[in-house]
């Protein structure tokens, strides 16, 4: 599956809120650097700063983003949302929130596209009407350029039994097939991420290669990993290994040599409370601070803030010291540089 020798040389209980002062004002243009965005949203210097707000706690997105910008003292440049089946998207909600005239933010949405079909009749056409259906939505309702990524973490369903219409090989097939539909109906504005779990035991599957649909139906790869007791800082959660899986280098490295080329978006990660160590989420919000730089490839960062998260509190001020550091982290100028561009 990979060469380590290659490798090697690449260098989410609810807990008490506390609500933050007014999103800080960004920096003005004159005097700061002049960051550019590409046609791809590849911001030139810096990298996005995203958050997918109060999720499972029943709240709209508006309500939840406003919320959780306010929680944070600061507001996202990416606003997460997630889609399934036959739903069209952008809501009017989202629509409103990305043309905020005050604040204009991008969209990570978020698509499985049927939990009725297997990923191999989806790649057939069954589901060719929803997608016609979705592409002329979009067109008419939202011309700007926005990340779309679909069917994430497909490791957790890959079935690798002969005919199950689920297998790594499917998922690719799929993938190409819902993307080239939509290019073909006139979806021109669709950055599309291919989002991986980011975790070593599904890298080091028979058929983890054979889940990537190609480079020309992939702008940017995304990975969406969670640090649990396991995970002390950034480093180890970009880059997680297990001595089990000895040859797998971590995700960063990896995509580091399998796609150089690429942007590298986590797309999902989160801090899970820890009753032993109640520091452990402000000491590990201070890290990505002195740690992001060391990943120059990775150009957007995008929290998992939910109180209810499958696996635990992914709150980020589910203690004040947490909330302090999560504020300086969404403030600090390295996600600061580059100006979402405007409808």
């Amino acid at each position: 599956m990979l060469l380590a020798a290659a490798l090697a040389g690449c260098s989410q209980a609810e807990g008490a809120k506390v609500v933050q002062s007014q999103p800080a004002p960004r920096p003005s243009a004159e005097g700061s650097p002049a960051c550019a965005v590409t046609a791809r949203l590849i911001p030139s210097c810096g990298a996005w700063w995203g958050i997918a707000p109060e999720v499972f706690t029943g709240e709209g997105i508006d309500g939840s983003l406003r919320s959780a910008e306010s929680r944070m003292g600061d507001t996202a440049d990416v606003l997460h949302v997630y889609h399934r089946g036959k739903e069209l998207f952008p809501t009017e909600a989202e629509v409103r929130l990305a043309r905020d005239p005050a604040r204009p933010r991008l969209l990570l949405i978020n698509w499985k596209p049927s939990f009725d079909h297997t990923w191999a009749e989806i790649a057939a056409g069954a589901i060719d009407g929803r997608i016609d259906r979705l592409a002329g939505y979009v067109r008419r309702t939202f011309p700007e350029r926005f990340f779309l990524t679909i069917h994430h973490e497909p490791e957790n369903d890959v079935d690798d039994a002969p005919g199950s219409g689920m297998r790594a090989t499917d998922y690719a097939a799929m993938y190409r097939h819902v993307v080239l539909r939509l290019r073909d109906e006139g979806v021109k504005n669709a950055v599309t991420v291919m989002t991986y779990m980011g975790a070593p035991n599904w890298a080091a599957k028979p058929w983890f290669e054979q889940l990537y649909p190609g480079d020309d139906v992939v702008d940017w790869v995304g990975i969406d990993p969670y640090a649990d007791a396991r995970v002390s800082d950034f480093d180890g959660l970009v880059n997680k290994t297990r001595p089990e899986f000895h040859e797998w280098p971590g995700f960063y490295r990896w995509i580091q040599w399998r796609f150089p080329g690429k942007p590298v978006m986590v797309a999902e990660w989160g801090v899970f409370e820890r009753a032993d160590d109640r520091a452990a989420k402000r000491s590990f919000f201070e890290s990505v601070r002195t740690q992001i730089r060391r990943y120059p490839q990775i150009k957007a960062l995008i929290y998992f803030d939910s109180p209810h998260a499958p696996r635990g509190n992914t709150s980020f001020d589910s203690d004040q010291g947490a909330g302090r550091a999560f504020t300086m982290l969404a403030r600090d100028p390295y996600f600061r540089s580059t100006r979402v561009p405007r409808p």
